[in-house]
């Protein structure tokens, strides 16, 4: 069985945000794509639901929903949202990812 996903705080609080400025629910999905430098690519989105397969974990009401495929490369996985002087974004610590790259948006296994 996968492991599971978390979502930290700071993650659920921004994804609270911007659902609201959205008018969407606070569902996050975090998907797994071919691609990047490193071959694999993280691709978030806001959902309106989630499907009857994800698997699905609540932060402070706001849900994390990953799909099957996605699950099996980042198990164990933690989403993140860090600002620094180079600007803000979501980070997934991945314990899967053998390789990364300095966008840290790709990852290789």
């Amino acid at each position: 069985m996968a492991e599971a996903l978390t979502l930290t705080p700071a993650a659920a609080k921004r994804i609270a945000l911007i659902a609201e400025k959205q008018g969407k629910p606070a569902i996050l999905r975090l998907s797994v794509e071919g691609g990047g430098c490193s071959g694999f690519q993280y691709k978030f989105d806001l959902a309106q639901a989630a499907e009857d397969d994800d698997m699905v974990s609540d932060t402070a009401g706001v849900r994390l929903v990953v799909d099957p495929v996605s699950l099996d490369l980042v198990s164990g996985s933690t989403v993140d949202f860090v600002e620094s002087l180079g600007g803000a974004a979501f980070r997934v610590e991945n314990p899967q990812a053998a390789a990364g790259c300095g966008c840290g948006s790709s990852f290789g296994i």
